[in-house]
């Protein structure tokens, strides 16, 4: 993609909606309440704001880029189309049997994650490949018109089909595709998993296509919808999606393939944090992401974040693998808990505070919107400690009611644990911080990452109020807090490239590689991936990342080795065990050298160029800001309210430096500078917090 000269982002939340408008002079945000029943109409009050900021017209904007989390929440809540599941005969359970296993082993009572397809429209057809694509059993063809007459019965938006071995051989899918086409006409969904997630294990790969078929009528529809209100406002610029992976993507790839979408804000605040990474010259980064309703950690390595193939959504137990639905896709390795300003915090019956995860979102709100809530939320503790001046909750344009949130805490928490004060308050945040350092910790172990090694880059609303005190729970020594980091993924989306990935399985063992075999899987992959990709950035030179997942054999699970450059050679094959043995030493603290070990899924991802960035160079001496005012603030390190110096980050330039205790204020969030750590102004512009030595 070309550089623009006016581009626009949009990132939907479960509370706020982020709008990004970058101009050649200067970058305009704004955040507005998500609109939750029509979530379009956030998107088109945010532009409509920042576009008369900029005095400009829609029809000066070259690019738009967007990310939602309408498909997440249609999955989670249950909202989306009516939908059939078509599969293999004897194989008509597998989406419930799953994994075969407790991910809980001492809860009898146990509540797994109900499929998306009941097992009354669950519907099996006599047919069978065997994994080298021989006819086991023929297609039972003469069965599909009944099958399509119990649908069109059933009144069913939405169908999925998922055969044994489809994801090396789609005949029979494509075919029954076809018949039901023309019996159920173009106004039912049809999603193959052969096209959806072509990879082995059925139940991943069932459950992805099911998932897919499940918000494409909903996702279509909105992102139609959104296109269609942005031309009549004279918006007519390309518009792409945000996906999950951290690239962009065309409306019309999106609206087929929209369970690639998921995690497309949480996504677009890696790639932020990878930019800085590169700019400030950043090995180790842990990214931290805190807005309205959740919090994201995220490390990354040389740049760039850990990526994976598998995804777990709308989890039944909160932060307990295998307790949600599992989608087989592209997504920026991360761990999210329910851990946001919006976040709900409550006394259980052990009388502890608990906090999350449910969130009150932005209807009702916290207590402190004045919008009908009454559970205190973490935004309520923090105006009650002082963090958040409630004259001035997002650039003003929400006033805060911070008498609501007193009362609303002293009830719900004050008074089953008989305190007062700014107690209540104080006891929400110290739980909510912990409950991150927490996920983040065991995310960063389960990498065999030093998590205190790490420089920490805090963005998202409410992420600068609590960086400090979690930097110090984890031991991180700096932390890094952009420009418009309220925003923060929303800009993220407008420096991510286009891109798509393709995957397929295929197992190649490495003992006598064939790298003939997986040179035509390799070439076949990229020539798909470009056909996606070449049309929206023109003739441009693309960059191609292969990657394979490799495993000892006979073991459940892979590990991701990058593929070196160009066609692969038969030698090859002692460079790639010696790189997964690499890996798989970090990870696991051996190697098991009389091992065989073999490629089972393949994996190639087109993008465009990635713009360069500017290295962060050293300030020259800002002048000394002046205070715009005092605010009686509490410093969970000293213990108690003080009184703190509240700074503009617009009145301070590069290399200007200040002491904590202090706030940073500006439009979007404010940045707590703790009482042992000082800030500086870096020459880009960003905020630098670094913890001063012989403190905790």
């Amino acid at each position: 993609m070309a550089e623009s000269t006016n581009k626009l982002a949009a990132d939907i939340g479960g509370t706020f909606t982020d709008i990004v408008l970058e101009t050649p002079a200067r970058r305009y945000s704004c955040k507005v309440l998500t609109t939750t029943a029509a979530p379009e109409l956030g998107v088109l009050e945010g532009i409509e704001i920042v576009l008369k900021d900029a005095k400009l017209a829609a029809s000066a904007v070259d690019v738009f880029i967007h990310g939602t989390t309408l498909a997440t929440n249609a999955l989670i809540e249950r909202k989306g189309a009516k939908t059939a599941f078509i599969t293999t005969e004897g194989f008509r359970d597998v989406i419930e049997t799953g994994y075969e296993k407790r991910f809980d082993h001492y809860d009898l009572m146990i509540d797994r994650p109900q499929p998306l397809v009941p097992r009354t429209r669950r519907y099996t057809l006599r047919e069978r490949l065997s994994v080298e694509g021989e006819v086991l059993v023929p297609l039972d063809e003469a069965s599909v018109p009944a099958l399509a007459e119990k649908l069109n019965a059933d009144q069913v938006g939405a169908v999925a089909i998922g055969f044994l071995h489809a994801y090396a051989h789609d005949a029979h899918e494509k075919r029954v595709r076809d018949m039901l086409r023309s019996k159920l006409g173009d106004h039912v969904t049809i999603c193959l998993s052969s096209e959806v997630t072509p990879e082995i294990r059925e139940y991943e790969r069932f459950s992805t296509t099911c998932a897919n078929a499940y918000v494409r009528p909903l996702m279509a529809g909105y992102l139609m919808r959104l296109r269609d209100e942005l031309s009549r406002r004279g918006l007519k610029a390309p518009l792409f999606l945000m996906m999950s992976g951290g690239g962009l993507t065309t409306l019309e790839t999106a609206a087929r393939f929209p369970i690639r979408l998921v995690e497309s804000g949480p996504a677009g605040g890696a790639i932020l944090a990878s930019t800085i990474a590169r700019q400030c010259g950043l090995d180790e980064v842990l990214s931290f992401d805190m807005g309205g309703t959740t919090a994201k950690i995220c490390l990354l390595s040389d740049g760039e974040p850990e990526r994976a193939r598998k995804f777990e959504i709308a989890r039944a137990y909160r932060d307990m693998k295998g307790s949600g639905l599992p989608v087989r896709i592209p997504v920026i390795e991360m761990v999210e808990i329910g851990a946001g300003g919006g976040s709900i915090a409550r006394v259980d019956k052990l009388g502890r505070i608990t906090v999350g995860p449910d969130s009150a979102g932005s209807t009702p709100g916290p207590a402190s919107y004045g919008r009908g809530g009454t559970e205190p939320a973490v935004t309520d503790a923090n105006v009650v400690l002082g963090k958040i001046d409630p004259a001035f909750f997002a650039g003003g344009k929400i006033p805060l009611d911070e008498t609501g949130a007193r009362q609303a805490l002293q009830k719900a928490i004050g008074d089953p644990l008989k305190l007062d004060g700014i107690w209540p308050a104080a006891g929400v945040t110290e739980i909510v911080e912990e409950n991150m350092a927490n996920a983040a910790r065991v995310h960063a172990i389960e990498r065999g990452k030093d998590i205190g090694a790490t420089t920490m880059i805090a963005f998202g609303g409410a992420a600068p109020l609590h960086a400090c005190h979690l930097a110090e729970k984890l031991g991180v020594a700096q932390i890094i807090v952009p420009s418009g980091a309220g925003v923060g993924s929303a800009i993220g989306f407008l420096q991510a490239p286009i891109a798509y990935e393709i995957t397929r399985s295929a197992a190649i063992a490495l003992a006598k590689f064939d790298a003939a075999r997986a040179n035509g899987l390799l070439k076949a992959m990229e020539r798909d991936a470009r056909a996606v990709v070449e049309p929206a950035v023109g003739r441009e030179k693309l960059k191609v990342i292969r990657i394979a997942d490799f495993r000892y054999v006979g073991q459940g699970h892979e590990i991701r080795v990058t593929l070196p450059d160009g066609a692969l050679k038969a030698s090859d094959g002692p460079k790639l065990r010696q790189a997964f043995e690499k890996l798989y030493k970090v990870l696991y603290g051996l190697t098991i050298p009389s091992m065989e070990i073999e490629a089972v899924t393949w994996s190639v991802t087109v993008s465009s160029t990635p713009p360069k960035v500017k290295r962060a160079g050293k300030p020259r001496g800002g002048k000394a800001p002046k205070a715009r005012k005092q605010r009686q603030v509490y410093d969970p390190d000293l213990g108690k309210l003080v009184s703190m110096p509240v700074y503009w980050r617009f009145d301070m330039t590069p290399g200007a430096k200040i002491n904590g205790p202090a706030i940073i204020a500006e439009n979007e969030t404010s940045t707590l500078v703790a009482a042992n750590f000082r800030a500086h102004i870096d020459s880009l512009g960003y905020i630098v917090l670094d913890r001063v030595k012989g403190n905790r």
